[in-house]
Protein backbone atom coordinates (compact mmCIF):
# COMPACT_ATOMS: atom_id res chain seq x y z
CA UNK A 1 0.00 0.00 0.00
CA UNK A 2 1.26 3.49 -0.84
CA UNK A 3 1.18 6.60 1.41
CA UNK A 4 -1.66 7.37 -1.30
CA UNK A 5 -3.64 4.50 -0.99
CA UNK A 6 -4.01 4.75 2.65
CA UNK A 7 -7.58 5.26 3.79
CA UNK A 8 -8.20 8.65 4.95
CA UNK A 9 -8.30 9.42 8.63
CA UNK A 10 -10.97 11.16 10.45
CA UNK A 11 -9.99 14.50 11.82
CA UNK A 12 -9.18 15.27 15.34
CA UNK A 13 -12.24 17.45 16.88
CA UNK A 14 -11.08 19.38 19.62
CA UNK A 15 -14.02 21.32 21.12
CA UNK A 16 -15.06 23.15 23.97
CA UNK A 17 -17.85 22.02 26.21
CA UNK A 18 -20.69 24.53 25.39
CA UNK A 19 -20.19 23.44 21.50
CA UNK A 20 -20.35 19.74 22.79
CA UNK A 21 -23.00 20.50 24.06
CA UNK A 22 -24.88 22.26 21.17
CA UNK A 23 -24.09 19.92 18.70
CA UNK A 24 -25.76 17.11 20.83
CA UNK A 25 -28.62 19.09 21.15
CA UNK A 26 -28.87 19.89 18.03
CA UNK A 27 -28.53 16.26 16.21
CA UNK A 28 -31.64 15.30 18.53
CA UNK A 29 -33.55 18.31 17.69
CA UNK A 30 -32.82 17.03 13.35
CA UNK A 31 -33.61 13.58 14.40
CA UNK A 32 -36.34 14.01 16.29
CA UNK A 33 -39.42 16.84 15.55
CA UNK A 34 -40.90 16.38 19.28
CA UNK A 35 -37.54 17.91 20.90
CA UNK A 36 -37.52 22.05 21.43
CA UNK A 37 -35.58 24.39 23.56
CA UNK A 38 -37.00 27.26 25.76
CA UNK A 39 -35.52 29.73 28.39
CA UNK A 40 -34.09 33.10 28.84
CA UNK A 41 -32.10 34.50 25.83
CA UNK A 42 -31.59 30.93 24.51
CA UNK A 43 -32.78 32.05 21.42
CA UNK A 44 -30.65 35.67 19.26
CA UNK A 45 -28.47 35.44 21.95
CA UNK A 46 -27.63 31.84 22.42
CA UNK A 47 -27.71 31.33 25.55
CA UNK A 48 -25.83 33.40 28.22
CA UNK A 49 -22.97 30.69 28.63
CA UNK A 50 -23.50 30.07 25.09
CA UNK A 51 -25.49 26.63 25.45
CA UNK A 52 -27.78 27.44 22.49
CA UNK A 53 -25.10 29.58 19.85
CA UNK A 54 -26.61 28.65 16.14
CA UNK A 55 -29.76 26.63 16.96
CA UNK A 56 -32.09 29.62 16.29
CA UNK A 57 -30.56 29.65 13.17
CA UNK A 58 -30.79 26.08 12.38
CA UNK A 59 -34.53 25.50 13.62
CA UNK A 60 -36.09 28.49 13.84
CA UNK A 61 -38.27 30.57 16.38
CA UNK A 62 -40.77 27.45 16.67
CA UNK A 63 -38.16 25.43 18.17
CA UNK A 64 -35.68 27.52 20.14
CA UNK A 65 -37.88 29.98 22.12
CA UNK A 66 -37.11 32.96 24.42
CA UNK A 67 -39.13 33.29 26.91
CA UNK A 68 -40.29 35.99 29.39
CA UNK A 69 -38.79 36.12 32.76
CA UNK A 70 -41.17 33.71 34.11
CA UNK A 71 -39.55 30.47 35.37
CA UNK A 72 -42.47 29.12 36.87
CA UNK A 73 -44.56 29.67 33.43
CA UNK A 74 -41.99 28.60 30.87
CA UNK A 75 -40.52 25.60 33.20
CA UNK A 76 -44.77 24.79 33.75
CA UNK A 77 -44.85 24.63 29.72
CA UNK A 78 -42.44 22.73 28.98
CA UNK A 79 -43.47 19.78 31.92
CA UNK A 80 -47.07 20.26 30.03
CA UNK A 81 -45.69 19.31 26.27
CA UNK A 82 -43.55 16.51 27.77
CA UNK A 83 -46.32 14.80 28.99
CA UNK A 84 -48.07 15.83 25.90
CA UNK A 85 -45.23 13.36 24.28
CA UNK A 86 -42.85 16.18 23.53
CA UNK A 87 -39.26 16.60 24.24
CA UNK A 88 -38.49 19.88 25.75
CA UNK A 89 -35.09 21.02 27.04
CA UNK A 90 -35.87 24.09 29.38
CA UNK A 91 -33.24 26.49 29.92
CA UNK A 92 -33.06 27.51 34.18
CA UNK A 93 -30.06 30.11 33.78
CA UNK A 94 -28.49 29.85 37.18
CA UNK A 95 -29.45 26.83 39.51
CA UNK A 96 -29.88 29.10 42.20
CA UNK A 97 -32.75 30.59 40.34
CA UNK A 98 -34.80 26.98 41.30
CA UNK A 99 -36.77 28.89 44.54
CA UNK A 100 -38.71 30.79 42.33
CA UNK A 101 -40.17 27.49 40.49
CA UNK A 102 -39.38 24.63 42.52
CA UNK A 103 -43.21 24.16 43.08
CA UNK A 104 -43.30 23.20 39.42
CA UNK A 105 -39.93 21.58 39.30
CA UNK A 106 -40.18 18.91 42.34
CA UNK A 107 -43.93 18.62 42.95
CA UNK A 108 -44.82 18.71 38.80
CA UNK A 109 -41.45 17.47 37.15
CA UNK A 110 -40.80 15.23 39.86
CA UNK A 111 -43.59 13.48 41.10
CA UNK A 112 -46.47 13.07 37.48
CA UNK A 113 -44.58 10.28 36.90
CA UNK A 114 -45.17 8.91 40.18
CA UNK A 115 -48.83 10.42 40.93
CA UNK A 116 -49.99 8.46 38.01
CA UNK A 117 -48.94 5.06 38.64
CA UNK A 118 -46.49 4.83 35.94
CA UNK A 119 -49.29 5.80 33.33
CA UNK A 120 -47.44 9.64 32.71
CA UNK A 121 -43.77 9.83 31.26
CA UNK A 122 -41.88 13.16 31.24
CA UNK A 123 -39.07 13.34 28.87
CA UNK A 124 -37.78 16.76 29.71
CA UNK A 125 -34.02 17.97 30.22
CA UNK A 126 -34.08 21.29 32.90
CA UNK A 127 -30.67 22.80 32.06
CA UNK A 128 -28.95 25.05 34.60
CA UNK A 129 -25.90 26.67 35.05
CA UNK A 130 -23.52 26.24 38.36
CA UNK A 131 -20.81 26.83 40.17
CA UNK A 132 -18.41 29.74 41.63
CA UNK A 133 -15.34 31.48 40.84
CA UNK A 134 -16.54 34.58 38.88
CA UNK A 135 -17.24 36.86 41.49
CA UNK A 136 -20.93 36.80 40.67
CA UNK A 137 -21.94 36.90 44.54
CA UNK A 138 -24.03 34.50 46.58
CA UNK A 139 -27.15 34.31 44.48
CA UNK A 140 -25.34 33.28 41.22
CA UNK A 141 -22.39 31.30 42.48
CA UNK A 142 -23.98 28.03 43.89
CA UNK A 143 -24.18 24.15 42.56
CA UNK A 144 -27.37 23.00 44.82
CA UNK A 145 -27.02 19.49 42.86
CA UNK A 146 -27.34 17.95 45.62
CA UNK A 147 -30.46 19.68 46.60
CA UNK A 148 -31.84 18.60 43.42
CA UNK A 149 -30.69 14.64 43.75
CA UNK A 150 -32.10 14.98 47.57
CA UNK A 151 -35.67 15.43 45.96
CA UNK A 152 -36.63 11.93 44.10
CA UNK A 153 -38.22 11.64 40.89
CA UNK A 154 -35.02 13.17 38.81
CA UNK A 155 -31.57 11.98 37.20
CA UNK A 156 -29.04 14.70 38.16
CA UNK A 157 -25.91 14.59 35.98
CA UNK A 158 -22.90 17.08 35.75
CA UNK A 159 -20.47 16.82 32.75
CA UNK A 160 -16.51 17.49 33.71
CA UNK A 161 -15.39 17.14 29.93
CA UNK A 162 -16.71 18.03 26.46
CA UNK A 163 -17.26 14.76 25.12
CA UNK A 164 -18.84 13.77 28.04
CA UNK A 165 -21.27 17.24 28.12
CA UNK A 166 -22.18 15.90 24.44
CA UNK A 167 -22.95 11.77 25.89
CA UNK A 168 -24.92 12.98 28.88
CA UNK A 169 -26.44 15.53 27.10
CA UNK A 170 -27.69 12.84 24.61
CA UNK A 171 -28.89 10.59 26.86
CA UNK A 172 -30.69 13.05 28.64
CA UNK A 173 -32.43 14.23 25.36
CA UNK A 174 -33.39 10.48 24.93
CA UNK A 175 -34.69 9.67 28.71
CA UNK A 176 -38.28 9.13 29.61
CA UNK A 177 -37.57 10.52 33.05
CA UNK A 178 -37.27 14.01 33.89
CA UNK A 179 -33.00 15.42 34.27
CA UNK A 180 -31.39 17.58 35.41
CA UNK A 181 -28.34 18.70 33.40
CA UNK A 182 -26.42 21.19 35.35
CA UNK A 183 -22.89 22.54 33.46
CA UNK A 184 -20.68 24.57 35.59
CA UNK A 185 -19.56 27.84 34.32
CA UNK A 186 -16.12 26.59 34.62
CA UNK A 187 -15.69 23.82 32.46
CA UNK A 188 -17.29 25.53 29.05
CA UNK A 189 -14.36 26.75 27.65
CA UNK A 190 -15.40 30.15 26.88
CA UNK A 191 -12.95 33.00 26.33
CA UNK A 192 -14.33 35.74 28.40
CA UNK A 193 -14.11 33.08 31.87
CA UNK A 194 -11.09 31.58 33.60
CA UNK A 195 -8.97 29.57 31.30
CA UNK A 196 -9.54 26.03 31.66
CA UNK A 197 -7.42 23.84 29.07
CA UNK A 198 -9.13 21.28 29.69
CA UNK A 199 -12.71 22.57 28.69
CA UNK A 200 -11.10 21.72 25.07
CA UNK A 201 -10.40 18.63 24.05
CA UNK A 202 -11.43 15.90 21.73
CA UNK A 203 -15.46 15.01 21.32
CA UNK A 204 -16.54 12.28 19.03
CA UNK A 205 -17.76 13.32 16.36
CA UNK A 206 -21.40 11.82 15.40
CA UNK A 207 -23.50 9.90 17.87
CA UNK A 208 -22.17 9.58 20.95
CA UNK A 209 -23.78 8.81 24.02
CA UNK A 210 -22.62 7.92 27.98
CA UNK A 211 -25.54 6.20 30.34
CA UNK A 212 -26.23 7.93 32.94
CA UNK A 213 -25.11 6.89 36.61
CA UNK A 214 -21.66 5.08 35.04
CA UNK A 215 -18.54 7.19 36.74
CA UNK A 216 -15.71 7.02 35.39
CA UNK A 217 -12.14 6.58 36.08
CA UNK A 218 -10.61 10.14 35.40
CA UNK A 219 -6.69 8.59 36.69
CA UNK A 220 -5.47 5.27 37.84
CA UNK A 221 -3.90 5.33 41.44
CA UNK A 222 -3.26 3.32 44.39
CA UNK A 223 -2.66 5.42 47.33
CA UNK A 224 -6.20 7.52 47.86
CA UNK A 225 -9.22 7.83 46.19
CA UNK A 226 -10.16 11.42 45.58
CA UNK A 227 -14.23 11.45 44.54
CA UNK A 228 -15.60 14.30 42.46
CA UNK A 229 -17.99 15.72 39.88
CA UNK A 230 -17.13 18.32 36.92
CA UNK A 231 -15.09 21.28 37.88
CA UNK A 232 -13.95 19.64 40.58
CA UNK A 233 -12.34 16.83 38.35
CA UNK A 234 -9.98 19.08 36.85
CA UNK A 235 -8.97 20.76 40.26
CA UNK A 236 -8.05 17.08 41.32
CA UNK A 237 -6.58 16.00 38.52
CA UNK A 238 -4.14 19.37 38.81
CA UNK A 239 -3.54 17.75 42.43
CA UNK A 240 -2.71 14.09 41.38
CA UNK A 241 -0.24 15.46 38.64
CA UNK A 242 1.54 17.51 41.11
CA UNK A 243 1.38 14.77 44.15
CA UNK A 244 3.21 12.48 41.72
CA UNK A 245 5.99 14.46 41.69
CA UNK A 246 6.57 13.05 45.40
CA UNK A 247 5.89 9.34 44.52
CA UNK A 248 1.95 9.46 45.75
CA UNK A 249 -0.71 7.70 43.47
CA UNK A 250 -4.27 9.70 43.42
CA UNK A 251 -7.16 8.07 41.77
CA UNK A 252 -9.41 10.12 40.67
CA UNK A 253 -13.19 9.62 40.33
CA UNK A 254 -15.42 11.30 38.19
CA UNK A 255 -18.79 10.40 39.05
CA UNK A 256 -20.72 12.40 35.97
CA UNK A 257 -24.12 11.77 37.93
CA UNK A 258 -25.68 12.24 41.35
CA UNK A 259 -28.67 10.29 40.55
CA UNK A 260 -28.21 7.61 39.77
CA UNK A 261 -25.22 7.14 41.87
CA UNK A 262 -22.41 4.90 41.26
CA UNK A 263 -21.88 3.40 44.33
CA UNK A 264 -20.03 0.23 42.72
CA UNK A 265 -17.48 2.40 41.05
CA UNK A 266 -16.88 4.31 44.42
CA UNK A 267 -16.81 1.36 46.34
CA UNK A 268 -14.01 -0.59 43.99
CA UNK A 269 -11.65 2.17 43.69
CA UNK A 270 -11.90 2.89 47.68
CA UNK A 271 -11.33 -1.20 48.31
CA UNK A 272 -8.02 -0.55 46.13
CA UNK A 273 -6.45 1.91 47.96
CA UNK A 274 -8.18 2.17 51.19
CA UNK A 275 -8.63 5.79 51.75
CA UNK A 276 -11.02 8.00 50.46
CA UNK A 277 -11.24 12.15 49.94
CA UNK A 278 -14.28 13.52 48.78
CA UNK A 279 -14.10 16.68 46.34
CA UNK A 280 -17.48 18.44 46.24
CA UNK A 281 -18.48 22.44 45.00
CA UNK A 282 -21.92 22.19 47.36
CA UNK A 283 -22.14 22.65 50.32
CA UNK A 284 -21.09 20.63 53.22
CA UNK A 285 -23.55 19.45 55.59
CA UNK A 286 -26.23 16.67 54.15
CA UNK A 287 -25.17 16.96 50.94
CA UNK A 288 -23.06 15.07 48.63
CA UNK A 289 -19.77 14.78 50.34
CA UNK A 290 -21.59 12.83 53.11
CA UNK A 291 -23.37 10.31 50.58
CA UNK A 292 -20.20 9.30 48.88
CA UNK A 293 -18.62 8.63 52.09
CA UNK A 294 -22.11 6.76 53.35
CA UNK A 295 -21.86 4.80 50.33
CA UNK A 296 -18.53 2.97 51.72
CA UNK A 297 -19.62 2.21 55.17
CA UNK A 298 -22.64 0.92 54.59
CA UNK A 299 -21.44 -1.36 52.47
CA UNK A 300 -18.24 -2.20 54.18
CA UNK A 301 -16.33 0.31 56.47
CA UNK A 302 -13.46 -2.06 56.56
CA UNK A 303 -12.15 -0.69 53.47
CA UNK A 304 -11.00 2.77 55.32
CA UNK A 305 -7.35 2.40 56.17
CA UNK A 306 -7.78 5.59 56.99
CA UNK A 307 -10.77 7.98 57.97
CA UNK A 308 -12.35 9.80 55.51
CA UNK A 309 -12.22 13.21 54.27
CA UNK A 310 -14.39 16.08 52.92
CA UNK A 311 -13.37 19.04 51.18
CA UNK A 312 -16.53 21.34 50.32
CA UNK A 313 -18.11 24.83 50.38
CA UNK A 314 -18.64 25.57 54.28
CA UNK A 315 -22.55 26.67 55.19
CA UNK A 316 -22.10 30.05 54.50
CA UNK A 317 -23.30 32.42 51.05
CA UNK A 318 -20.84 32.48 48.76
CA UNK A 319 -18.61 35.64 48.41
CA UNK A 320 -18.61 38.12 46.40
CA UNK A 321 -14.70 39.26 46.88
CA UNK A 322 -12.63 36.83 44.98
CA UNK A 323 -10.19 36.41 47.63
CA UNK A 324 -13.00 35.40 50.05
CA UNK A 325 -14.44 33.18 47.24
CA UNK A 326 -11.69 31.37 46.52
CA UNK A 327 -11.50 30.06 50.25
CA UNK A 328 -14.73 29.44 50.64
CA UNK A 329 -14.39 27.06 47.35
CA UNK A 330 -13.24 23.52 46.98
CA UNK A 331 -9.40 24.24 44.79
CA UNK A 332 -6.02 22.69 44.51
CA UNK A 333 -4.78 24.06 47.55
CA UNK A 334 -7.29 23.24 50.30
CA UNK A 335 -7.76 19.26 48.08
CA UNK A 336 -3.72 19.03 48.24
CA UNK A 337 -4.09 19.72 52.09
CA UNK A 338 -6.99 16.76 52.42
CA UNK A 339 -5.27 13.91 50.75
CA UNK A 340 -2.09 14.77 52.87
CA UNK A 341 -4.56 14.19 56.12
CA UNK A 342 -5.94 11.21 54.06
CA UNK A 343 -2.15 9.72 53.70
CA UNK A 344 -1.54 10.94 57.39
Amino acid sequence: MTVTDRPAQAPTRRLNTSKAMVEAIAAEMEANPEVFYLGEDVGAYGGIFSSTTGLLDRFGPQRVLDTPISETGFIGLAIGAATEGMRPIVELMFADFMGVCLDQIYNHMAKIHFESGGNVKVPMVLTTAVGGGYSDGAQHSQCLWGTFAHLPGMKVVAPATPADAKGLMTAAIRDDSPVVYMFHKGVMGLPWMVKNPRSIDVVPAGEHVVEIGKARVAREGSDVTIVTISLSVHHALDVAEQLSNEGISAEVIDLRSLVPLDRDAICASVAKTGRLVVVDEDYLSFGMSAEVVASVTDRDPSLFKAPPVRVAVPDIPIPYARPLEYAALPRQDRIEEAVRKALR
